[in-house]
């Protein structure tokens, strides 16, 4: 019994040895799989990335387009609608309309409503314009294009006014009057409304006349392709689309080499012979393009004072944003300190670090700082001029002043491809906090496309802003809008005036309410006396700043 018994327990022994060896093996197996899984899953999904970012080569597809190929949600595509309809402009009869049928300034006038009036600080002007065609015919529909503004030019003065579309022929202007003594009212035709068919026809067939281009290179071996939002073609496409923004990029791919041989980003040129030569008459220096209409009767008014009375029971009301007077800019909303001296904006950026994002009109603010605060030194970085990214540095006060330009698409001569960043990406990777302050400007570059794409890009930055204020509210974010520039007729069909005025209305709304400051570079530069440009002068950069500087720090310590 007992040599059995030991056989027994012998080959229980051996069974639960077997069972335990089994186990572990299965062990292993399953942890074998579970790695395997997380490594082919991991490769899969480097897999597709790798290959979204590769030439796609779809003999179905036609064309790649970015502001076409959108997934929005219904709420997006609800505010895209609603954005696109408020920002519509009356239709005329036809973009074909012969050119003495169009807006003729010098047969249109103004009239200051009740000139004879005793008006006073704070009330409100009206100013009725009525315009004719060539041939001194008046004209029965809207759709033009006028900018108008009132100054006092001893005084240094100067405010815009807002323009009401009557559609048959009539505007009706409104001015605040901010100041005292003799103000004078200047209205100017920016586009008949035939040029401005012609502008939203552009806009939405020709989004190509602005093209760009990127460098291929391997070793010796370089190509040249051109680059877009949207390219209709059915050769082989390099996609380049942003995998966290969705924001879309193509270019052409190169024959010889691969899409990850792409070495930067450029401007390409400019597309010619886009309109036919009576569309080139809406668009004539001196003639229809930002001509003065003059006045029929007196062209000023006279404004008195408030006395003590007046100020308790009245006071300045005003639906713009703000003014000039002795070349300062006052806001009608927020009170804007003077920072005539460096020791002043040291104060107020000391131990802060401060972002500029965006085209080269905030870079012209990191220019004017780093020119007017001597502490603050440019550390070289070897960026090409004008390009950047660019980095000051105030080592004794701890000051960080940053600029970087926005993704694709940007006009500026070469950007190298690793320094080719969305402004929405660069939000992400910022902590924020009460020493960080934030500006962007992000229009310019944008006006030769649909609105979609702003829209797009717009939104983007908005739910990186949003996604920063909840982290870190404490952080200071303001936005320079577009402003006015000089037009001719090449900067006309890709940069006019009006391009931009669309492209700033779809900004304020959609960052109304989000928490963030506004720098109202358009009426700043519209309401100034000097002529318009591209880049205003330093005086209106000075201003811009010291209304930035007062979002920074709003009281005086």
């Amino acid at each position: 019994m007992s040599t059995k018994f030991s056989q027994l327990q012998l080959c229980l022994l051996i069974l639960a040895v077997l069972t335990i060896l089994v186990l572990i093996h299965i062990i292993h197996l399953v942890e074998d799989l579970d790695h395997n899984t997380e490594t082919k899953s991991s490769w899969l999904e480097e897999t597709a990335k790798q290959q979204f970012l590769m030439q796609i080569i779809d003999p179905k597809k036609r064309s790649y387009c970015g502001n076409k190929d959108q997934h929005l949600s219904h709420r997006e595509l609800a505010e895209e609608e609603s954005l696109i309809a408020e920002t519509a402009w009356p239709q005329t009869l036809s973009r074909k309309t012969p050119f003495l049928k169009s807006t003729d300034p010098v047969h249109s006038r103004f009239v200051i409503l009740n000139s004879q009036t005793s008006f006073k600080v704070g009330d409100q002007l009206e100013v009725l314009v009525r315009v004719h065609d060539f041939g001194g015919i008046p004209k029965l529909y809207g759709g033009d294009y006028i900018q108008a503004k009132i100054h006092s030019p001893l005084a240094k003065a100067g405010a815009i006014g807002k323009v009401l579309d009557h559609r048959n022929g009539f505007y009706t202007i409104y001015f605040t009057l901010p100041w005292p003594g003799e103000v004078r009212v200047s209205v100017s035709l920016v586009h008949p409304s035939e040029g401005i068919q012609v502008l939203k026809w552009l806009r939405e067939k020709r989004p190509d006349r602005v093209y760009f281009k990127s460098l291929f290179k391997s070793g010796s071996t370089m190509e040249t392709t051109r680059c877009n939002v949207c390219l209709s073609t059915e050769l082989p496409i390099c996609n380049y689309t942003d995998l966290r923004t969705g924001e879309p990029w193509f270019c052409y791919r190169p024959k010889k080499l691969s899409c990850y041989n792409r070495v930067n980003h450029a401007k390409g040129g400019y597309q010619k012979g886009l309109l036919t030569q009576e569309e080139t008459l809406f668009f004539q220096s001196g003639i229809n393009l930002k001509s003065k209409i003059l006045p029929s009767g007196p062209g000023s008014v006279t404004v008195s004072p408030l006395n003590s009375a007046d100020v308790s029971s009245q006071g300045p009301t005003s639906f713009l944003s703000g003014y000039y007077y002795e070349d300062q800019w006052k806001s009608w909303s927020h009170s804007i300190r003077q920072f005539q001296n460096s020791s002043d904006v040291v104060q107020c950026l000391q131990g802060k670090i401060i972002y500029l994002f965006g085209d080269s009109t905030i870079r012209q603010w990191f220019e004017y700082l780093t020119s007017f605060v001597p502490d603050l030194k440019e550390f070289s970085l070897g960026s090409p001029k004008n390009v950047g990214p660019f980095l000051s540095v105030d080592v004794e006060h701890n000051i960080l002043l940053h600029f970087r330009c926005h993704g694709p698409p940007i006009r500026f001569s070469t950007v190298s491809s690793n320094e080719l960043r969305y402004i929405a990406n660069e939000l992400d990777g910022i902590v924020g906090g009460e020493d960080t302050v934030i500006a962007i400007s992000i229009w310019s570059h944008f006006s030769t496309f649909p609105l979609e794409v702003y829209i797009r890009r717009l939104r983007n930055i908005r739910r990186s802003i949003l996604s920063l204020l909840d982290r870190s509210p404490s952080t200071v974010i303001v936005i320079r809008t577009a402003n006015v520039q000089e037009l001719g007729l090449e900067v006309s069909l890709f940069n006019s005036d009006w391009f931009s005025y669309q492209l700033d209305a779809v900004l304020r709304k959609m960052f109304a309410g989000v928490g963030v400051h506004l720098v109202d570079a358009w009426e700043m530069s519209l309401a100034h006396y000097l002529p318009h440009m591209l880049h205003p002068d330093v005086v209106i950069v000075k201003n811009q700043i010291d209304m930035f500087l007062s979002y920074v720090c709003p009281e005086k310590w």
